[in-house]
Parts: structure tokens; sequence; C-alpha cells
């Protein structure tokens, strides 16, 4: 029963379209809210960049709005947000996005979409700021915290289960060495080994 008329933040948590292409019209029905997000995301908002917030996405026939929305504050890595008695502690979780935020709230994590109840991860894609290794950190510090429950951008709230945590991010670690090299990938072994073959002599037995 909160009325929306208290409402004193409208966070984005991240740029991507599902997540903020309400924002611009939420700030105009809520004049006494403040719109806050990380850097990266303040300026995608500003630009409404199509492409990088996945409003358009032409392989799939996406093709959505994106309004622009100007933040009216910034927002990063130990930030605070004072919610009546309540305070947000800020954690900037990049990997899924560059300016992917999450928010503490003690013993629960507001996540966003670092990770979700099955394993599942928000996407990952060089296009649109996806990075491997900072998202195998931000998983990391999640497993490593002493964070009780997960509350996710999508699906339902679940405890925080640290098998499932290294589970996921072990699988990010394999992608760090796919085919993709050039995206999003580290490196490619496969290339290193062919090489390796090259100058002892390839031996196709």
């Amino acid at each position: 029963d909160f009325p929306l008329a208290n409402c004193r933040y409208l966070v984005a948590t991240h740029a991507d379209v599902d997540h903020v292409q309400g924002l611009s019209r939420a700030a105009e029905l809520l004049p006494g809210s403040r719109t806050c997000g990380h850097p990266d995301a303040a300026r995608l908002l500003a630009e409404g960049d199509r492409v990088t917030t996945y409003a358009e996405i032409s392989a799939q026939g996406i093709s959505i709005e994106m309004p622009t929305v100007q933040l009216d504050e910034t927002i990063s890595e130990g930030d605070r947000l004072q919610l009546g008695e309540l305070e947000l502690e800020v954690w900037h979780t990049p990997g899924h996005t560059l300016g992917q935020l999450a928010f503490r709230l003690g013993n629960l994590l507001f996540s966003g979409d670092n990770i979700y109840r099955d394993g599942c991860v928000g996407n990952i894609d060089a296009h649109h700021g996806s990075d491997i290794p900072s998202f195998i950190e931000s998983l990391t510090r999640i497993r490593d915290s002493d964070i009780e429950w997960l509350l996710p951008s999508h699906g339902p709230p679940f405890r925080k289960d640290d098998s499932l945590l290294q589970a996921t991010i072990d699988r990010l670690e394999g992608y760090c060495h796919m085919a993709d090299f050039g995206t999003c990938a580290t490196d490619w072994p496969l290339m290193d080994e062919w090489d390796r073959e090259l100058v002892e002599g390839f031996n196709p037995n």
C-alpha cells in the first residue's frame, strides 16, 4: 500500500530498455522523485542509444521506443541512498553491462541482472557493453559476501547459494576461452595449440 507520491528515487539499475523504457514517463508522473543511475547508464539514457539498450535488435525484428532521459544524479560504488530509516548501499557490479548497479539492504541484495535462481545471468554481448572478466568479479563478490538473500530484476528472490554462484562463475570462465575471440572472450587456446603444431610439424594422426 505504498503511495507512489512518496517515491523518492527512480533508480536505473542499468540502461537496458526492459528496465528503463518508462523512466522518462515515470519522472513526469512523480515530480517529487529523483532519477539516478551509474554514469555509464546516464550517457546511454541521455542519448537514447537504441542499440546498446537493446531497443533495436534488427536480427530479431525488435524495434521499440527508447525515450531519452537526463538523470538527476549519478551514483556508483560506495554511495548510499537514504529512504527514511532505511539505507541502501550502492554496489557497482559490471559485467552484464558497464553500468550495472546492485543495492544492499542489510542481508538482502537487490541484485539486478547478475544472476537468477536457475543460475542464468543477464545477456552477454560485446556490442552491448558486456565484459566477462568483470562479470566474474561481480559474481565472485556476491559469492564471498555475507548477503543471505538475492532479489534479482527478473524472477523470484532466492537464498544465496554459493555452489550455484560458483557453477555460474565456472561457466563464465569457460566462455572466456571460446571461439568468439575478439568479442567477449579473452583468448582462444585452440589457436595457440595450432600455432605450436605448425611450428613443430603438424601430424593429423
